[in-house]
């Protein structure tokens, strides 16, 4: 097989794979979900925040001189308004349909309806950088690309459980949320075959794709998860809720440390 061929396989089979054990939390009876789901919002957190700053930040930064660094992090700043102002016409777009005007409950529900598109964009982007990363190895050599696509495998698998369960909280069916996890899940053989015949300006332009998915996962947690939280004042509640979001970040850390 061609190598082409080989990075179109390993990208998409990861790309299903990742999604596939991710979404195991769709076998769960709803009335479990139901009950978890909160408890889940925090792992969610947990894992977006742990692949913005352990993951996607810490490569988009690598080996850049104090001028790259600004570029990096501007984009970033961009990114959180950019994703400001996606957010604000989505929710401008469902209150015009549905004249939601002066109900706060209306907007609420189409902040969260809201929050479910944009995790679609982030980890959209975010997966076509992991297919650049893995054609880049595959044009280096076979075993190293590989052991790449296990690599982000491995880290992927924490955050896709996060898209999962937010798309679920954002009013998704079962099978509606796992076509499109799948779905966002595919640009990494698109970025696979755009890294295969344009490898240098695909890696060029790789740090500022990585900004922008971290933009995406550092507004969701903050701007529409973390604020949910604060409905539950409690000692306990509290207490539950740093642990999970501690866990949601142990997880990626771990992930992203078995690939090094």
């Amino acid at each position: 097989m061609s190598t082409l061929g080989w990075i179109v396989l390993f990208t998409f089979a990861g790309s299903v794979l990742g999604v596939l054990v991710a979404s195991l939390v769709l076998a769960i009876p709803k009335r479990y979900i139901d009950r978890m789901l909160p408890f889940m919002v925090s792992f969610a957190i947990g894992s977006l925040l742990g692949a913005a700053f352990l993951a996607l930040l810490p490569h988009a930064l690598e080996g850049r001189d104090l001028a790259g660094l600004h570029q990096v992090t501007l984009v970033v700043l961009l990114g959180v308004l950019g994703f400001f102002l996606i957010e604000k016409m989505l929710i401008w777009r469902h209150c015009h349909l549905h004249n939601c005007e002066g109900h706060p409950d209306d907007i609420e529900k189409a902040r969260v309806a809201a929050t479910g598109r944009m995790i679609l964009v982030g980890d959209g982007v975010h997966n076509l950088v992991d297919g650049v990363l893995v054609a880049a190895a595959f044009l280096t050599d076979f075993h190293l690309g590989v052991v790449t696509t296990f690599a982000v495998l491995s880290h992927e698998i924490p955050q896709e459980l996060g898209d999962v369960v937010l798309l679920l909280r954002s009013g998704f069916g079962r099978r509606r949320a796992l076509w499109f996890n799948l779905l966002s899940a595919l640009p990494a053989v698109a970025g696979g075959v755009f890294a295969y015949y344009t490898l240098v300006d695909a890696m060029q332009a790789v740090p500022f794709v990585l900004a922008i998915a971290a933009s995406s996962f550092i507004y969701i947690a903050m701007a529409d998860l973390i604020p949910a939280l604060h409905r539950r004042t409690s000692a306990l509640a509290t207490t539950e809720q740093l642990v999970l979001i501690a866990a949601g970040i142990l997880v990626v850390a771990m992930g992203h440390g078995l690939a090094h």
